[in-house]
């Protein structure tokens, strides 16, 4: 069974849709610990709320490579076999993917390649795709360009915002 870390920035959308199949045994996995880069995170007190380890590593005024290695060390720590980014707005240094090759999962809301980086949604509208999704794809060096592992199609309606 794998040991899952997830780091989450926000309200920790995708983190509770992990939880909840981890729960259901839909995932075969547990969650080792949940880093927020943000201490105000809402995705902090839910992870509390279900009983998880839950930590907060604030990043506002570290250099990356820095911030990267106290995520390391606490990632070690928990001795987490998969990093699952969900809805972590932090680009990784190069060193911490090395140290985690292979393991690290990036949830994106588009079909990638298209859309990558911020606001994938909003690209997609003001490009008026009809379809648009959402991709799972393991992290490289490269932004949202490693290896897919599976994408979902949804259709843009005309009335999307």
């Amino acid at each position: 069974m794998n040991r899952l870390g997830i780091l989450i920035s926000g309200r920790g959308s995708n983190f509770e849709a992990i939880a909840r199949n981890v729960a259901n045994g839909s995932l075969d996995a547990s969650i080792a610990v949940v880093i927020s880069n943000r201490p105000d995170a809402r995705g902090l007190e839910v992870a509390r709320e279900l009983g998880l380890n839950a930590i907060s590593i604030p990043s506002k005024g570290l250099d990356r490579e820095i911030y990267d290695r106290l995520l390391t060390e606490e990632l070690n720590k928990h001795q987490v076999d998969l990093v699952c980014l969900a809805g972590f707005m932090r680009l990784l240094s190069a060193p911490f993917i090395r140290a985690f090759s292979n393991r690290i999962l990036n949830i994106h809301p588009s079909l990638l390649p298209a859309f990558p980086g911020l606001d994938a949604q909003h690209q997609a509208l003001d490009h008026g795709v009809k379809i648009t999704g959402c991709t799972v794809h393991f992290v490289d060096e490269y932004l949202d360009a490693g290896p897919i592992v599976i994408q979902a199609a949804v259709p843009v309606e005309d009335a999307d915002t």
